[in-house]
């Protein structure tokens, strides 16, 4: 399993086209996505404070485009990404990603039914 953050209403009209083709394909070639042990990181450093966001669970081998594990930015971790677009059927659960009150993230309990 892989994860995606999204805005909730950009996971509507996802489903609805049957298709996710986020702006990043354009401009980086690619869909970000992180591990189970990287989603709270990547959602603190980027999307702190943000509402509506949904973690979209992903089973890797249900993906249609090609999936490469990389350290694009000298981290020394590597990132699932996603090159090419999302085939909606390979989402298996879409969990509301809600912020605590001072804006962070915590790993929402439904993602740690899945994992353990």
């Amino acid at each position: 399993m892989i994860l995606h953050i999204i805005e909730g209403e950009e996971w509507i009209k996802a489903k609805e086209q049957g298709i996710y083709t986020p702006a990043s394909i354009v401009t980086d070639g690619f869909i970000h996505c992180s591990t189970t042990e990287q989603v709270i990181e990547i959602a603190n450093f980027l999307y702190k404070g943000y509402f509506g966001l949904v973690l979209l669970c992903i089973a890797s081998n249900k993906v249609n485009s090609k999936i490469v594990y990389e350290d694009l930015y000298e981290t020394g971790k590597l990132y699932p990404h996603i090159y090419g677009s999302l085939n909606v059927d390979a989402v298996f659960k879409v969990v509301e990603f809600e912020t605590n009150s001072d804006g962070s993230f915590d790993l929402p309990y439904e993602i740690n039914e899945i994992v353990t």
